[in-house]
């Protein structure tokens, strides 16, 4: 079932275009990651997805209710932080999270119970009588969380959840979102690459607002190299195990890396339909040679952005030397 669905968007600033004709969805209790560079568009997207912005044309559906037609409705549905989160700094965190229920419209029965579930969820006890202000800066990051869950919304819309914070910090926001999946519907946009591939199930990268690929984080390592990637160690004859391995259905190639006191190391590129690592175990077995490690690797999150994020100097060569004839 599809939550969010964006159909054509396109956001135009006077001749800028800031959107350009984007379609993606975002499945029930999915954690999408949303990537692009800086001026991709990914804010603006966010805004639109939310109602705070209107598109230029196209539609934005979520739980099958156009923005444009019942922006207040979608709005109770999703719990919206944005990367400058508007926290009152002169306010407790008691009397901002008394607040925004209110700007919330929330059912005043309903208020105490909700800023009691939030600050629980999002462990505030401690900075609760504090003002905002006096906080650090992971804490107004969970501030800002904790009010974007007030109303129980079955969507978060996340835009730069982590930035700023130390290590420790981002770890502890991380886990928070990871734990929301499944019951929540979540967006998350963030600069930090291997944070998103460690926490989202799948990811819509754009640049200069136009979508350049969709997938999840090894689907994309595997379109951009034609195959995946297994490291395998294994103790035996290099030249013996290499022949077994390639007589494995869905191996394109071995090359041996390394070898070490008995312990030959490979690259195994396979096909990324298929998974070897059943017949890799049981080939091995057969031929008494033990498997030391075994480990499926891929392109990192941050070289697919990059390749899918930076124009190919060849094709700016070639398109200079046509400008030219």
């Amino acid at each position: 079932m599809q939550t969010i669905e964006v159909r054509d968007v396109t956001k135009k600033y006077g001749d800028t275009v800031a959107v350009n004709q984007l379609t993606f969805n975002v499945s029930k209790g999915e954690i999408l990651g949303f990537l692009g560079p800086n001026g991709a568009g990914k804010t603006t997207t966010m805004r639109i997805i939310t109602g705070f912005l209107p598109p230029t044309s196209g539609t934005v559906h979520v739980d099958g209710i156009d923005v444009l037609e019942e922006p207040l409705e979608v709005k109770e549905r999703i719990g919206y932080l944005p990367q400058d989160a508007p926290i009152y700094r002169e306010m407790t965190v008691k009397h901002y999270l008394q607040f925004m229920a209110e700007m919330k419209d929330l059912n005043a029965k309903q208020i105490a119970g909700e800023i009691d579930r939030a600050v629980e969820q999002l462990e505030l006890q401690r900075v609760y009588n504090r003002l905002c202000g006096n906080c650090s800066l992971g804490y107004r990051h969970r501030i800002g969380l904790a009010a974007a869950l007030l109303g129980d919304p079955p969507i978060l819309i996340l835009d730069e959840p982590t930035s700023g914070l130390d290590p420790h910090q981002r770890i502890e926001i991380r886990d928070l979102i990871r734990g929301l999946a499944g019951e929540r519907t979540v967006i998350l946009s963030s600069h930090v690459l291997p944070e998103v591939q460690q926490t989202c199930e799948r990811v819509v990268i754009i640049n200069d607002g136009r979508l350049v690929a969709e997938d999840t984080p090894s689907g994309l390592a595997a379109q951009l190299t034609g195959y995946s990637e297994l490291k395998l160690s294994v103790r035996g004859e290099k030249d013996a195990i290499a022949q077994e391995l390639n007589t494995i259905p869905g191996v394109h190639d071995v090359v041996a890396e390394s070898v070490d006191n008995g312990t030959v190391t490979f690259a195994v590129h396979m096909s990324p339909e298929r998974d070897i690592r059943v017949d890799v175990f049981n080939r091995m077995a057969e031929k008494s040679s033990p498997i030391v490690e075994m480990t499926p690797l891929g392109a990192s999150l941050e070289d697919i952005f990059i390749r899918l994020t930076t124009e190919d100097p060849a094709k700016e060569a070639a398109e200079e030397e046509d400008s030219d004839e």
